[in-house]
């Protein structure tokens, strides 16, 4: 009979320390992602700001050298990513691709103009920069027109900041939120243990030799916890890079070190503060309040 009841209690022990590791997991995988999307958040941001294009159309009277050199002086400039002279027969087999037909036959000759695509840095797309590089081409002669959609980056930069602010609000909700759910899943397992804790009180145990077990084990769960979160956090990161290589998203392993740092370390100290507290308060308790 007794043996049944050790082995009844030894199944629900475990079930126990299973539920707070995998509270513990999962809380701080969430909270890791959270932290990668913060790290990657300007990378993001600025891999679809660099996918703006700004067109310069040149005139069919414009030289070869001419269309070379503003190339070419565009290309070093600062604030500009890359730059693609589209001759207007180029032109012409692109739209012929998307279209799925020759619109030549129908008019004849080729209208579209020779052109070069222009994709600024991250930084400089803006409104300003835009229409400041806009005037600057139009300055020259054989530039006929400059083409962008302004529309759509007055639209991103200014998604970008609502999202920015956003991420910061939920990042911080989602700390407390760790805390408190890691926090609950301590004081359960505690909980469980609050007559061998008032046992030990009265035959004369002090409340640091007490404590200690409790604190060291809470700590181990943590210590596994934070290793099955990090090892969720790395699978997550080298699929999302494998997926989508150009966000260079292990770019900087410095920051991705201290993130993973920081994740482990937060599961071990919030498991140590969480456990103090618990046990400090059944510590606190007389024992006839041990029953509510």
């Amino acid at each position: 009979m007794s043996s049944s009841f050790e082995n009844h209690q030894k199944r629900r022990l475990i079930s126990s320390y299973f539920s707070v590791v995998l509270s513990i997991a999962l809380v701080l995988f969430l909270l890791g992602l959270l932290g990668l999307l913060i790290l990657n958040a300007k990378k993001v941001s600025d891999h679809f700001k660099e996918q703006v294009v700004l067109t310069i159309y040149l005139k069919d009277t414009a030289k070869d050298v001419e269309m070379k050199q503003l190339e070419k002086s565009l290309a070093m400039s600062d604030y500009v990513k890359s730059t693609e002279y589209v001759s207007k027969e180029q032109a012409a087999e692109f739209m012929k691709a998307e279209n799925g037909e020759d619109f030549m036959d129908f008019v004849g000759y080729n209208p579209l103009q020779n052109s070069i695509d222009v994709h600024l840095k991250a930084d400089f797309v803006t409104s300003d920069q835009l229409e400041k590089i806009s005037d600057e081409a139009l300055s020259k002669n054989f530039v006929d027109d400059v083409d962008y959609d302004n529309d759509l980056v007055t639209l991103m930069n200014n998604n970008v900041k609502k999202i920015s602010f956003w991420v910061l609000v939920i990042s911080g909700i989602f700390t407390l939120i760790a805390v408190l759910l890691i926090n609950s899943s301590i004081r359960l397992a505690v909980y469980s243990k609050r007559f061998t804790i008032k046992t030990m009180q009265m035959v004369g145990a002090t409340k640091q030799f007490i404590r200690r077990p409790f604190v060291w084990k809470s700590v181990r769960l943590g210590i596994i916890g934070g290793i099955i979160a990090l090892i969720g956090m790395a699978i997550v990161l080298y699929y999302l890079n494998k997926t989508f290589p150009e966000l260079e998203l292990i770019s900087n392993p410095v920051l991705i070190t201290l993130l993973f740092v920081f994740v482990f370390t937060l599961g071990i100290i919030i498991t140590w503060i969480s456990t103090h507290i618990a046990t400090q308060r059944f510590l606190n308790l007389k024992t006839d309040q041990l029953y509510y």
